[in-house]
């Protein structure tokens, strides 16, 4: 495209509309570097917004811009893409470029996070300095909201927020999401902008106006009311009174890694809130992220975990006291803050409400292993790029603080997942290998330990901390910039965790203790789930070796078992063969692991285990679940449910409309059965009165009809199942079935029989009525055989 200088800029953007439907993407990125190159900040600020849009997709999800959450790295665009987008690329380029000057670009605070949307429409200043000093208010019969974002910012904003747009042309696709262009990208950024080793690299184009700015003047003396309680003059600052300070020197030196987190953590964690979006939210349908947003944050929080560990040992053992003799750079000071400051409430909510609300399918685990990710920091330290967790290795001493300071995401969470699990069929082996995965990592060496002290230290008791000086501690939704206004050292371990818990949960939360009575009693009936499911998986893996062993070609022909109601619940794709076998070892590992953490006899374990198996003989997995008799049938009950989920009884499936409509099975001939049908209905409508008078008939003549008119289970399987009784009378009146003479099996009898009578020289028709007289014959031996037995 070629870009004149003399080109007027409106010229220059309907260009670019144009070419956005003509051209191919490469092309355009090639035509897009030329224009950055080569036009001034004043002109190339006129196409940012569009261009944003172009690229990111439209906020409200119409236009889907480049798909990059769909473009895969085996399309020809991919490397094109990720070069453009690189944090070194051209489009970063643009944004410092535009940085270097005053341009602001507008969001509408429609678009914000829930709790972060209802503080502002409330009139409150949000917690998050990233929306402080930005909000424009809107001109006389105006209604919408704006807020005002440099380049930098609108340009993470835009990038986070196309994670969770709603995409109307998105479609499930076949590649892995972590192949995407879009997880690529974020991996960079996270990687550039929060470096594990070295510093942020500095912008291309000088820039004194950064937007981080430093938090309100705080009080020399904080009071402390009460644990986690938020100061009133810190969370009720009206937005017309937002706080106009200077950035602090320091802090400009990384404020784009403050800005590309904040933004991260704001818009894919931030909808959920402990105050602000039960009390000032309107009703609404909760945000509901999707598998693919939550390994991006799992991407993040396993960055995080290392960027925060990359801290210099003399940095992490100094005192963070502002008198501390020891000069710290901005980043290491970062590192310090980093995890506990911006994602620990946040990321908090976040996994409690996606395991309250997500389906109990195997697509939790993304959610599990984020949540194992962040509960395990020492797994992303300097001395290992990807560690394979030893199931011996002790967790060190020197993450004692994080576990306390973290101590709910250790303790609720278990007990979030412990009530999942407990409503999950575990016989499949992906449910299987999560409760496995969640015990094996809970049972590593000393961090039971860890999690049992920081419930003690917890409820000591509240007047041992009377007697000692108020402290001032902030909790991390009391924003700020972290780096401008260090932390209080705060050396009383009781008061660290006592904090953490109300600032997460609330003053007036009732604690229960993962260690308590209450969850012990409860990983107990937990344990009797696992051993029920160990028990169905073994019944069900005997079962398939069983039809295996009798299975044979003769089957094709209807020799084998041709009763297709005979297949055993639970017996799906991936709860067959070498899955059943994966799913008896989880769950016995899941046992060890529970039994270590929790301390529980081995003894009593498994008598337990051996009572359990022995209760659940064959005669007692074909009992009927648990049920009331309802109008129509049995009703099931919430134990019958359990029972049904975790393979411990079942209903008999059988087909129970009418048996002549059922469908055509694959050792019948179609062609037969339809026609059949046809001439079985004929017969049956025209002597349907006869058929009815010959089987009401008491006599011998009566019993005979009865045989091959009716169908004598059908009393039966009310009984097993929840058959209404108008399906019952329906299928009790007398009728003709002639569909049996449409299976492979018969016709091969038939064909073998006619061949014999040929070879013995009877002809068709004396073999015909050979085979009606025997049949007679067989009826009248059974019926008298029948009334003989009734009479005994």
């Amino acid at each position: 495209m070629n870009t004149p200088s003399l080109q007027q800029p409106s010229f220059l953007l309907a260009n670019l509309k144009v070419d956005a439907t003509t051209k191919p993407l490469i092309q355009r990125c090639q035509d897009l570097l030329k224009i950055i190159d080569e036009y001034p900040a004043k002109e190339l600020h006129l196409i940012f917004p569009w261009l944003v849009e172009n690229v990111f997709g439209s906020l409200d999800g119409i236009l889907s811009g480049w798909n990059l959450r769909l473009l895969h790295s085996r399309s020809n665009e991919f490397n094109v893409v990720l070069d453009f987008l690189s944090p070194s690329g051209p489009m970063m380029k643009l944004v410092y470029k535009l940085q270097a000057e005053e341009y602001k670009y507008e969001v509408p605070v429609n678009y914000l996070p829930g709790p972060v949307k209802a503080c502002i429409q409330e009139g409150v200043l949000p917690d998050c300095p990233l929306f402080h000093n930005k909000l424009q208010f809107p001109l006389p019969g105006v209604l919408t909201l704006n807020l005002a974002l440099n380049p930098f910012e609108f340009f993470m904003f835009n990038f986070a927020y196309c994670l969770i747009a709603p995409r109307v042309c998105l479609q499930t696709q076949h590649c892995s999401s972590t192949d995407s262009a879009y997880f690529v990208l974020v991996d960079l950024y996270l990687k550039y902008f929060l470096p594990v080793e070295g510093s942020v690299p500095p912008s291309p184009f000088s820039d004194s106006r950064g937007s981080v700015t430093a938090p309100s003047p705080r009080a020399s003396s904080v009071s402390f009311a009460g644990y986690g309680v938020h100061s009133p003059s810190l969370l009720k600052h009206h937005i017309f009174h937002q706080p106009s300070v200077n950035a602090d020197p320091a802090a400009q030196e990384i404020w784009r890694s403050e800005t590309l987190l904040q933004m991260f953590v704001e818009i894919w964690l931030h909808h959920y809130s402990l105050e602000l979006y039960q009390k000032l939210q309107s009703p609404q349908e909760p945000f509901s992220p999707s598998e693919e947003h939550v390994l991006v944050v799992r991407l993040l929080v396993k960055h995080l975990h290392a960027f925060s560990n990359s801290l210099k040992p003399e940095q992490l053992s100094s005192s963070p006291s502002a008198h501390s003799p020891t000069h710290t750079s901005p980043l290491e000071e970062f590192k310090r803050v980093v995890v506990q400051r911006f994602v620990q409430q946040k990321l908090y909510l976040f996994l409690q409400h996606c395991f309250g609300h997500w389906p109990l399918d195997a697509s939790f685990r993304a959610v599990l292993e984020t949540w194992l990710s962040y509960i395990q920091p020492w797994r992303y330290t300097a001395e290992k790029t990807n560690p394979q967790p030893d199931q011996n290795r002790t967790v060190p001493d020197k993450w004692e603080p994080f576990v306390h300071e973290n101590l709910l995401l250790y303790t609720k969470l278990f007990q979030g997942f412990l009530n999942r699990a407990m409503r999950t069929d575990l016989v499949n082996a992906k449910n299987a290998l999560m409760v496995f995965r969640v015990a094996k990592v809970l049972a590593q060496p000393s961090l039971a330990e860890m999690i049992q002290k920081g419930e003690q230290l917890f409820l000591e008791p509240e007047h041992v901390l009377h007697h000692r000086q108020p402290r001032g501690y902030l909790t991390p939704s009391q924003g700020g910039s972290y780096l401008s206004s260090r932390q209080r050292s705060v050396t009383d371990t009781v008061f660290k965790v006592k904090s953490h818990v109300y600032s997460l949960e609330g003053q007036d939360c009732q604690y229960k203790q993962m260690f308590g009575s209450e969850v012990r009693g409860a990983v107990m009936k937990f344990i009797q789930i696992i051993a029920q499911a160990r028990h169905t998986a073994k019944r069900i893996s005997d079962h398939s070796s069983e039809a295996a062993a009798n299975s044979s070609i003769l089957s094709w022909f209807g020799l084998g078992s041709s009763d297709l109601n005979n297949t055993f619940p639970g017996a799906e794709p991936e709860d067959s063969g070498e899955c059943l076998k994966k799913t008896h070892e989880f769950l016995d590992r899941a046992l060890e692991n529970l039994c270590q953490i929790f301390k529980l006899n081995q003894g009593q374990l498994a008598q337990l285990i051996s009572n359990l198996g022995a209760s659940q003989d064959d005669g007692h997995s074909r009992q009927l679940p648990d049920c009331i008799q309802g109008e129509n049938g049995l009703v099931l009950t919430d134990l019958g449910r359990r029972q049904i989920i975790n393979g411990l009884r079942r209903f008999e499936v059988q087909y129970q409309g009418d048996p002549e409509l059922q469908p055509i099975r694959s050792y019948e001939s179609a062609l037969l059965v339809r026609l059949l049908y046809r001439v079985s209905t004929l017969l049956n409508d025209r002597f349907r009165v006869q058929m009815g008078t010959l089987c009401s008939r008491p006599d011998f003549l009566g019993c005979l009809g009865r045989r091959y008119l009716t169908d004598p289970d059908s009393s039966h399987r009310l009984k097993r199942s929840p058959m209404s009784r108008r399906t019952l009378e329906l299928s009790l009146q007398p009728r003709l079935s002639l569909r049996p003479l449409a299976s492979y099996r018969t016709l091969l009898l038939l064909l073998l029989f006619y061949t014999l009578g040929a070879l013995l020289s009877f002809g068709p028709l004396s073999s015909t009525a050979l085979l009606l007289m025997g049949g007679l014959l067989y009826g009248v031996l059974m019926t008298l055989f029948a009334e003989k037995l009734k009479r005994q």
